[in-house]
């Protein structure tokens, strides 16, 4: 939990010419202020003459206007609306000032003059009348609101109601049941026949369709889909269609299903082109039946294997930190990151950041999914990982496995299937991980995100490797605190079609009609940014499938190899090449992981098949369209400055830093794709070109970058409103004052995390 500590006044002006004239600057235009709500969205309680606080040194400037409460949001309406930035990045639902009540963590009153503060929940009563209040939000925000001027039974009035919303009893409470219903029959008379087919790009593995695509994409013949927990019979927390070993009957599953935890039977995720196989399960739960079970269950998986090689078994709840570990760790971090006001512990701040053992949980995740990743590829073994409910820490090494082996889950759409498979329809707890009801903080944990950091230290070696940015990684971490979307509600997706179910009949939705058209998946992107904007989300250095290039006049594309796997995939060298991200680093990368991942229990000198499989991996250049392997030394682990710092002043670079390079960039690409279209016009068509953009409407439109190349006769347009991190930080939620001359903005101009004599000694090769 954040700590409700709040400075002490130390000298406060009360009559300043900003707060005498203020109401009669804005008394007679307030009338405007009005909220943008949407469909089925009420305003529950709202305040006048608020004053945002935004990053000064004196904490006597801000925004003045309306705070309001509804059913969805915290929304702050400024009088003065500051000019419009120049392509920011547009939300379709919220509001530059806005807040989903899902996003809020604590809500803090403070009373300056009787020094008096409280932390509220639900139904909870307030004895005095606050003059400030404190939102301290899931995204690492902290936004502050002064009532100078607001009546303070007004402002006690909102405070308690956003304290009472954002702890919903029920999660049909929830705004995201409301919204979807109220759209699902005001857009029925647009529909035919009451239904509309689905668009979706991204599977959903909701169909056994979907699974028999995936065994026939990764050639996993001995393979099937099962559908024994039809109606959820066998597992409360699998999907109702699985795939399993040919050779298991449905009767031997249904028989084995009760020796394993919640039912939950050995699953396949993904089948290498060598036939081993990568599978998830869960612990067994009778001593006495595991190993005649575990026997039975291991020849099917070894049957599956063309050379019949014994699978490799890994126990992550022995190899991996626990779930509260890696809470804990946030904790620290999120408190670091957000510690305002900066105190003499500041001081320390690179060392507290690697004392909250983050980093070190992300490498550990990292490091043990690139051992198992070795035994599918260099031992050519199945692997199996088992978890006691396999439900948090499987779902973390089993989509990083995949990422590592397949290409198609590097690309948007198949990152997308990624999760959607080894998250979502695998049973993570999103609705208790997330503590989205707050009614459990023992059970909270942030396993998605760390996920996501370990996906963004892939991107951040291998940049050309993958077809989305990090952008696009924090968008879909702030879509976890919009409830508007199935994807991240529900612990199960047997909890899903419950609560659909009972939804559908609460809003009069005729059965049989899809689900997903009335409460979609957060991969409808198009419902939270437009065309233009879901662009940012394309990385402008990908080279991948689908990715085009020109040579000898002619357009061609990248096509992956038919073998793209085997024993001797090419790494990164020590330098910059093939889109490998070298320029930081300093130490000798050559078999740096091979080191990493020698046995402790081998006596001898001599390489053991990991180290050369690694070694021969790393010396050679790198296939992005293969085998990725990241590197796992500490001084490799970077830290995630666009999520963690996005919200901190110092860590805005006006008019550079990465937004700079990335539009520069997609400028580049687009101009190369300009001279593409018109050399393909010059040329015409032949059976060598690939067409980069589809028939019909505006060819400018269709281009994929946000950042259009401009003509030579046109002048120069820089970027001049944007920002090292945006488009996340417009100037309302720039709370924090600014901390020159520290150890963060140290750090920000280049220092490095991991300090310690012992890292750096622990950093050789």
């Amino acid at each position: 939990m954040f700590p409700a500590k709040v400075p002490k006044p130390t000298f406060k002006c009360y009559l300043p010419p900003a707060q005498t004239d203020v109401k009669n600057t804005v008394e007679k235009p307030l009338k405007k202020l009005e909220a943008k709500l949407l469909s089925g969205e009420i305003v529950v309680n709202e305040v006048n003459f608020v004053r945002k606080c935004i990053s000064t040194e004196n904490n006597q400037e801000g925004l003045w206007g309306k705070l309001i409460c509804t059913n969805f949001k915290v929304s702050f309406i400024p009088q003065d609306t500051s000019p419009k930035q120049k392509s920011t990045l547009s939300h379709l639902l919220l509001g530059e000032h806005d807040i989903p009540l899902t996003c809020l963590e604590q809500v803090v009153t403070v009373n300056d003059t009787k020094g008096k503060k409280k932390v509220l929940g639900s139904n909870q009563k307030l004895k005095f009348n606050p003059t400030e209040l404190i939102l301290y939000c899931k995204d690492l925000r902290v936004i502050r609101f002064c009532f100078d001027e607001a009546g303070p039974e007004s402002a006690r009035k909102v405070c308690l109601a956003i304290a009472h919303y954002s702890h919903p009893a029920d999660l049909q409470l929830l705004f995201g049941f409301e919204y979807q219903g109220r759209r699902y029959h005001e857009s029925k008379a647009e529909r035919v026949n009451g239904s509309t087919p689905r668009g979706l790009q991204t599977p959903i593995f909701d169909r056994s369709s979907d699974w028999d695509r995936e065994i026939k994409r990764t050639n996993a013949s001995e393979w099937r889909v099962c559908s024994i927990n039809q109606n959820y019979a066998v597992s409360s927390s699998l999907p109702e269609h699985i795939v399993v070993p040919s050779s298991l009957t449905d009767q031997d599953l249904v028989q084995y299903a009760s020796s394993f935890t919640d039912g939950r039977i050995p699953m396949w995720c993904w089948s290498h082109s060598n036939g081993s196989a990568l599978v998830r399960m869960s612990s067994l739960t009778d001593p006495l039946q595991q190993k005649k079970t575990e026997q039975k269950i291991f020849a099917a998986i070894t049957k599956s294997h063309p050379q019949r090689n014994e699978p490799f078994r890994s126990d992550l709840d022995k190899s991996l930190p626990s779930i509260l570990d890696i809470q804990s760790a946030f904790v620290k971090l999120r408190q670091i990151c957000i510690l305002d006001p900066f105190e003499e512990s500041e001081e320390r701040w690179l060392s507290t950041i690697e004392n909250s053992r983050w980093l070190e949980y992300v490498r550990a995740f990292l490091k043990h999914s690139a051992e198992m990743v070795y035994h599918l590829e260099g031992g050519n073994s199945s692997v199996i990982l088992q978890e006691e409910e396999d439900r948090d820490l499987n779902c973390v090494v089993s989509a990083l496995m995949q990422l590592m082996l397949d290409p198609r889950y590097r690309s948007l759409i198949g990152f997308q299937s990624l999760v959607q498979k080894e998250w979502v329809m695998a049973g993570h707890r999103f609705l208790d991980r997330c503590n989205h009801l707050k009614k459990n903080d023992k059970e909270e944990s942030p396993l998605f995100l760390l996920f996501l950091d370990c996906v963004w230290q892939m991107m951040n070696q291998y940049p050309a490797a993958f077809e989305f940015t990090e952008t696009y990684l924090t968008v879909l971490s702030d879509s976890m605190w919009i409830p508007l979307f199935s994807t991240f509600l529900f612990n199960s997706s047997k909890q899903r079609a419950q609560h659909l179910m009972d939804f559908a009949k609460h809003k009069a939705i005729p059965q049989g009609e899809d689900q997903v058209v009335y409460f979609p998946p957060v991969w409808e992107w198009s419902q939270q940014f437009s065309t233009k904007d879901q662009t940012l989300f394309n990385n402008p250095m990908y080279v991948g499938k689908g990715a085009a290039c020109v040579q000898n006049g002619e357009v061609k594309t990248f096509k992956r190899k038919p073998k793209a796997y085997s024993s001797t995939l090419r790494g990164p060298p020590t330098n910059l090449r093939n889109g490998v991200k070298g320029g930081e680093e300093t130490l000798t990368r050559r078999s740096s992981l091979a080191n990493e991942l020698k046995s402790e229990l081998t006596p001898v000198k001599d390489e053991s098949p990991s180290e050369r499989f690694f070694k021969d991996w790393f010396s050679r250049p790198a296939d992005l369209q293969g085998l990725l392997i990241p590197l796992l030394m500490p001084s490799h682990m970077a830290f995630w400055k666009l999520f963690f710092l996005r919200w901190v002043p110092e860590a805005c670079i006006s008019k550079g830093g990465p937004v700079t390079t990335y539009h520069k960039l997609s400028q580049l690409v687009d101009e190369i794709e300009i001279l593409q279209s018109q050399l393909r016009q010059y040329k015409g068509t032949s059976p060598g070109n690939t067409p980069l953009t589809s028939s019909g409407g505006n060819p400018t439109d269709q281009r994929r970058m946000y950042f259009q190349a401009s003509s030579p006769d046109d002048p120069s347009t820089p970027p001049e409103y944007l920002t090292s991190s945006f488009p996340f930080t417009p100037t309302g939620n720039l709370s924090r004052r600014t901390v020159q001359g520290t150890p963060i903005s140290k750090f920000l101009n280049g220092a490095r995390i991991w300090l310690s004599t012992e890292t750096l000694a622990n950093d050789t090769v």
